[in-house]
């Protein structure tokens, strides 16, 4: 069972900055392709600074309200730059916050989470950008086949990881959600397929009607 990585989700054909591309470019470039944020490079292609559309925005919010019914907005110093920085260098938030393409799933959304940011830009070993992936692309992992899942399950948790006999268990996906039924030969395996079928990509949630093939239960007579 492997997690989807970073390099088969990420959007290979990048487009970056340079330190001194100005305000108005950057805003060309977000609008003529659709996205909200852009990697800053230095001259060897590595990311040094993410500039974003809230990073644009600090020179509005810093404007003054012409029908005089807004207080001025409350900036800290760091902002108060941004909101009247001209190029990239001035406007974006550094250092950036990278992946690598081997990441999973779960290490992108993980780092993404703990930096409190929407996209990582995906560096090699060398520093270089070659791509970046984003919250949306993560998310994909939950378009996946019902089926692609419930065979995933079948054939690398239960059969493999494991070792339990085809059939004993029945997988059951609707819309992400499984449901695993059968019995499996002892009781402590349970836990341990619910965790692992819980933890592959576009699963949603897991239901458990597993017990095990001994029954402890001791029929008392006259029952």
């Amino acid at each position: 069972m492997l997690h989807r990585l970073v390099g088969d989700l990420m959007t290979p054909a990048v487009v970056s900055v340079r330190r001194e591309t100005g305000f108005k470019d950057i805003t060309e470039h977000l609008a003529e392709h659709g996205i909200t944020a852009v990697p800053v490079v230095d001259s060897q292609g590595r990311p040094v600074g993410v500039v974003s559309e809230a990073d644009l925005l600090r020179k509005q919010e810093s404007q003054a309200d012409p029908g005089g019914h807004l207080a001025a907005a409350h900036l800290l110093p760091s902002e108060r730059a941004k909101a009247h920085a001209l190029t990239a260098e001035e406007l974006m938030t550094s250092p950036a916050v990278t992946a690598r393409p081997q990441w999973s799933v779960v290490e992108a959304a993980r780092a993404m989470a703990r930096h409190h940011v929407k996209r990582l830009p995906v560096v090699v070993d060398t520093g270089r950008l070659v791509g970046i992936v984003s919250r949306t692309d993560l998310l994909r992992v939950f378009l996946r086949r019902d089926l692609t899942v419930g065979e995933e399950i079948t054939t690398d948790i239960l059969t493999r990881t494991l070792g339990l006999s085809p059939g004993t268990v029945t997988v059951q996906v609707t819309d992400g959600r499984v449901t695993l039924s059968g019995t499996v030969p002892q009781e402590s395996l349970i836990p341990l397929a619910v965790r692992l079928s819980e933890s592959v990509d576009g699963v949603v949630d897991v239901t458990n009607h597993l017990r095990p093939e001994t029954d402890t239960t001791v029929d008392m007579p006259g029952r």
